[in-house]
């Protein structure tokens, strides 16, 4: 299944074709050609009013689709994954072929105006010395567009870097000052302190949790990407302590299904902005239930299907979307950040409950353990 952003909309038909190489090559032979001619008037001249203008016409043609072939099909087939023997002999094989037809642009040229080729292009003129101008040309242009292609591809990885390691600092400090909020710390350690006289083992279980919350939160969650089985334990240590906190005042309902074997990577938090926003907006109704329902399903593609729905009130639905200070747009900034093209969130509020809906596409972490979860695995919290 291919996960997609929101398209873009109302794009360029010109880039979208890629139209623009056109206009650019056709400059590029121009010049080259004022350099071996020394006069751009007289080149300006033959373009417009001799058979040479054909001629010229093969070389704009064929090197701007030889270039556009090499920069959208062979570079992301086979240079960006590293099949380097296959990308060679593909990239040879189309260099030597757009020079023979360039080469034929030639005596096509001297076909329609009806003159010998020797009278055109010289008495040395052949196929060899008509081959070995067109070679070096097209090596030219394929060796430009692909300088340019990889040194625009190098400013835009260094641009989305540091957008990233901005994203991640901006976050950092946004979740030390909404996620462990002193209203939380407070009423955790307050239910914790009244369960040590009342209930010892839960509230020495309950500590555990609390001090994995707090380790997680300053220490594990400083890379990029953390161990998925990380991530879902900081869940349910945190709904384990809202559970605490709400004495039984609020039904949660945590399920997990699927399976994998392998360890899986995720951005820390990622998951947990959303259940903490559930636990923030969730009903306070007196005389109906107030709920959360969490489900988190990973198929056998590394495919995480996560959905986060609470009960709410119809005062509330103004604030729903924003998640614990962070807000939605910030929410999405950093899936798009992070996971660009491999997620999908869909978000619906009819006024009486809050759904949450996002599809991930997950990747194996370099090391670590993994987790697995057996098929219908459900944890009623």
């Amino acid at each position: 299944m291919k996960i997609t952003t929101r398209q873009k909309e109302g794009q360029n038909w010109i880039s979208r074709y890629k139209l623009y190489q056109f206009p650019f090559w056709l400059l590029y032979n121009y010049i080259w050609w004022v350099v071996a001619v020394g006069d751009p008037v007289v080149v300006m001249k033959n373009l417009l009013f001799t058979p040479y203008s054909i001629k010229f016409s093969f070389y704009v043609v064929f090197q701007t689709i030889a270039v556009c072939i090499n920069l959208y099909y062979l570079l992301p087939k086979y240079l960006a994954k590293g099949r380097y023997a296959l990308y060679i002999s593909y990239l040879l094989l189309i260099t030597l072929a757009t020079s023979v037809i360039i080469v034929s642009g030639y005596f096509f040229s001297a076909f329609l105006s009806g003159r010998p080729i020797s009278n055109l292009y010289g008495k040395n003129a052949s196929f060899f010395s008509f081959f070995s101008t067109a070679l070096p040309s097209t090596m030219a242009s394929m060796t430009l567009a692909l300088s340019i292609k990889l040194t625009k591809n190098w400013i835009q990885t260094q641009r989305h870097q540091q957008l990233l390691e901005k994203e991640k600092l901006e976050t950092e400090l946004k979740f030390l000052k909404y996620q462990f909020n002193p209203h939380f710390l407070f009423n955790s350690i307050n239910s914790i302190f009244f369960l040590i006289h009342k209930n010892p083992d839960k509230a020495s279980d309950s500590l555990a949790k609390f001090s994995d919350l707090l380790r997680h939160q300053l220490y594990e969650c400083n890379d990029n990407q953390i161990l998925l089985d990380k991530e879902i334990s900081y869940l349910h240590n945190f709904i384990e302590l809202e559970k605490l906190r709400q004495n039984d005042r609020l039904r949660i309902d945590f399920q997990l299904t699927g399976y994998h074997a392998k360890p899986l990577a995720i951005a820390p938090f990622i998951l947990m902005t959303f259940v903490e926003n559930a636990f923030k907006h969730v009903s306070k109704h007196t005389d109906e239930v107030n709920w959360i329902a969490i489900r988190l399903h990973i198929d056998q593609t590394h495919l995480l299907h996560f959905t986060v729905s609470n009960s709410t009130s119809p005062n509330a639905s103004g604030d729903v979307v924003d998640y614990g200070g962070i807000g939605l747009h910030n929410v999405q900034r950093r899936l798009d950040l992070i996971y660009p093209g491999k997620y999908n969130l869909k978000i619906n509020n009819d006024g009486s409950r809050f759904d949450i809906e996002l599809l991930l596409q997950t990747e194996e972490a370099v090391s670590g353990d993994g987790i697995q979860l057996k098929p219908d695995l459900a944890l009623a919290i």
